[in-house]
This record gives C-alpha cells, sequence and structure tokens, in this order.
C-alpha cells in the first residue's frame, strides 16, 4: 500500500535499522523501545492486521514466527515475548500485520508491567 508506513519501510523509502531480510520478512529495531532488545518483524506483503490472516496468506506469519526464532538464537536470546496488537484499540498503531520480540528485561504481566 502506498501510503503504509511498513511498507515504505520495506522498499527503503524511509530508513530503519535493519535486523533481518529475507523473501518474507522485514525486521527492524522498533523506534520508541521499551525492552533493552525490541525489534518489529513485518510480513513483506501487506496485510492490514491479525483478522486479516487467510489460508493463502498465513504462510507470512509461519515465516515470521520462522525468522523470530533464528534472531533470537542467532542473538543468544533465550527469554523473549513476541506481541501482536489487532486495531486500534488493542493498541495497534501502524495498519500492517506486525510482530513485536521483546527482551533483555524481566517482564511481567500486565499492561504496565513493559513500559
Amino acid at each position: 500500500m502506498e501510503d503504509c508506513l511498513f511498507c515504505k519501510i520495506i522498499a527503503g523509502e524511509i530508513p530503519s535499522a535493519k535486523v533481518y531480510e529475507d523473501d518474507f520478512v522485514f525486521a527492524f529495531k522498533d523506534i520508541s523501545p521499551i525492552a533493552p532488545v525490541h525489534y518489529l518483524f513485518v510480513p513483506k506483503t501487506h496485510i492490514c492486521c491479525a483478522k486479516k490472516i487467510t489460508a493463502d496468506n498465513s504462510v507470512q506469519v509461519a515465516k515470521i514466527f520462522e525468522a523470530i526464532s533464528k534472531i533470537a538464537a542467532d542473538e543468544k536470546i533465550d527469554s523473549f515475548r513476541v506481541i501482536n496488537n489487532c486495531g486500534e484499540d488493542a493498541g495497534q498503531s501502524v495498519m500492517h500485520l506486525h510482530f513485536h520480540l521483546l527482551a533483555g528485561k524481566q517482564m511481567g504481566w500486565g499492561e504496565q508491567s513493559l513500559g
């Protein structure tokens, strides 16, 4: 999509601190991290959110989780959290499916535990 922030980052139109890229996935450092390690993993194909995952595009999600596992192993991250927000009320601010990889600190449960 031409007005999507993450599509522009994937295309190289907006700079990012890339941590991983393959044919399906682009991953980069979050510009407002809430943990010492805070990466965003996005499919290169535009999917607006988790509720739009289908049998036809679910391979994109599988590839994201494969990439998360690879980066965690490469960076020797033994404990981490993966978060997806779907919709504005859930905290999704960019309407392009993405997963946050958080690590590097003790995390509790609840909305105040990460800030």
